[in-house]
């Protein structure tokens, strides 16, 4: 039983980052639409409020409970999950992946009502931050006990740095590309 409930986990874990990829990628281009004339911007605005409500609704908020539930079952089935460090951390690291989607449905919130309190830059920071989490959470879960939590926490951080440095690269580029135009 407890093999079948891992597959649950894993096909709506997927399902779940998928959806939060796609949401913040949206929330950007929404963001975006503001710099069009006013016409286009009404027409852009409705169709990602269309959009993001049905990802949210229909896939996203759906496989995080499901990917929650099949957790949850899985520690009840072997309790002795609980008591492994690794166990503890990955823990921790969900959390911190849920307070991320709960605060991403905010941001969906605000962009409905016309609030962009967010930059496409910061947005495109935001989007990173999903894919930091599901790193730590698939190697602190494959490589379990086997790993070295300080060599783990700065291979984190490098990593962090990395993609944020990307993303500092790909506005300069992008901007560099529009004074051309």
């Amino acid at each position: 039983m407890y093999r079948y409930v891992l597959a649950v986990h894993i096909i709506f874990m997927v399902s779940w980052m998928a959806g939060l990829f796609y949401i913040v990628r949206l929330f950007i281009y929404h963001t975006e639409a503001n710099e069009k004339p006013e016409q286009e911007r009404k027409i852009l605005h409705s169709q990602f409020q269309l959009m993001e409500s049905k990802l949210w609704n229909i896939i996203t908020t759906p496989a995080m409970v499901l990917t929650v539930l099949a957790g949850i079952t899985m520690l009840y089935l072997n309790l002795g999950l609980l008591s492994l460090g690794w166990m503890h951390v990955k823990l921790t690291f969900v959390l911190g992946l849920l307070i991320y989607h709960f605060r991403c449905q905010v941001i969906m919130k605000q962009l409905r009502k016309g609030e962009f309190k967010l930059s496409s830059t910061q947005l495109r920071f935001w989007n990173e931050l999903a894919t930091i989490f599901l790193v730590a959470i698939v190697f602190t879960v494959i490589l379990k006990s086997a790993i070295d939590w300080l060599y783990g926490l700065i291979g984190l951080i490098v990593f962090a740095v990395v993609v944020m440095s990307a993303v500092k690269i790909y506005k300069y580029y992008r901007l560099k590309k529009r004074k051309e135009l």
